[in-house]
């Protein structure tokens, strides 16, 4: 009898332990400022913005045979941050990493290719990177805890000045745990998949600023021509520039050299008038254009290249 109860309890423990601990495995992504989705569906005049450059600066994964011109993990953030970038729905992003191969497949088709600036370029470096193992042992179970964290830097470049409008670094960490129970659970190898998140959770912290930074500064367009009074700036639809939309018209404020870094300045312009869209058109981002009427005030014909359309915030 009592050889039956101890049984019993045997069997009983044995069972609640299975059922607590049976193939139990936890994914964790630490994200210290999340992107407020909320703030991302005002409607914006879409930046256009590349990737110029993003490159793995640590010592992970470079073997004998390193190749630098083609590093996954450098690549593999690039391919997230544009990811994320687009999804904003804030941006018009121009391929500049794998745009030797864009510009030989045009060619393949006898088709002179086109190349459209960018009114920011980023340039990023993956800056740290590594992963740990933690396990705990007890007599009924064991724990182990992978561990990936991933440091992201990132500068954001004003191509009309070259200057750095914005730099900053964050980090972001991912782990994985499984446990098993008197034997039973989840023996698992490494997580590849880690690496993905814990480079995406540093480049979230990011995404805001760089939308905030791009769109702080007033979108800018300019004058292509002037017929029988039909004005037609840049611009059209993938910017999501629409037909109604006005936007003021300044005359371009004088350009001063900065003796202390040779750089020149363009003081504020002047505001002379205002323009309507009435029709875009264009079948691709550099074809596009806006034809506009004058709502207020007048230009002078000839010095099409002294105004500026902005933005009116």
């Amino acid at each position: 009898m009592h050889n039956t109860i101890s049984k019993t309890v045997l069997f009983l423990l044995t069972m609640f332990f299975f059922v607590e601990g049976y193939a139990q495995k936890e994914v964790v992504v630490i994200e210290n400022e999340p992107v407020h989705q909320d703030a991302l569906k005002e409607r914006v005049i879409k930046r256009k913005v590349a990737i110029g450059r993003f490159s793995n600066e640590t010592q992970y994964s470079k073997g004998l045979f390193y190749d630098k011109e083609n590093d996954p993990m450098g690549k593999q953030a690039a391919d997230i941050l544009s990811a994320k970038l687009a999804a904003s729905g804030k941006f018009l992003l121009l391929e500049r990493t794998d745009l030797d191969k864009v510009v030989k497949e045009l060619s393949l088709g006898d088709v002179t290719p086109k190349q459209i600036g960018a009114d920011y370029l980023i340039i990023g470096s993956l800056t740290e990177f590594g992963r740990k193992n933690k396990g705990r042992s007890t007599m009924f179970s064991s724990t182990k805890k992978q561990i990936v964290q991933a440091a992201v830097s990132i500068r954001l470049v004003d191509v009309s000045t070259g200057l750095i409008i914005y730099s900053d670094e964050a980090k972001g960490m991912a782990e994985s745990t499984s446990k098993t129970t008197l034997g039973v659970g989840g023996r698992t190898g490494y997580d590849a998949t880690l690496s993905d998140k814990a480079i995406s959770s540093a480049i979230s912290q990011l995404v805001d600023n760089i939308i905030n930074k791009c769109t702080n500064k007033p979108w800018r367009s300019y004058f292509l021509s002037i017929d029988d009074s039909t004005l037609v700036i840049s611009g059209g639809a993938s910017q999501d520039l629409r037909v109604g939309d006005e936007y003021a018209v300044l005359l371009r404020g004088k350009q001063i050299k900065n003796p202390q870094n040779g750089l020149m300045i363009e003081l504020p312009g002047k505001q002379i008038g205002k323009i309507r869209i009435t029709l875009t058109g264009g079948d691709t981002p550099e074809m596009e254009y806006s034809i506009v009427e004058m709502v207020e005030g007048s230009l002078d014909a000839t010095q099409l290249s002294n105004y500026v359309i902005e933005e009116i915030k």
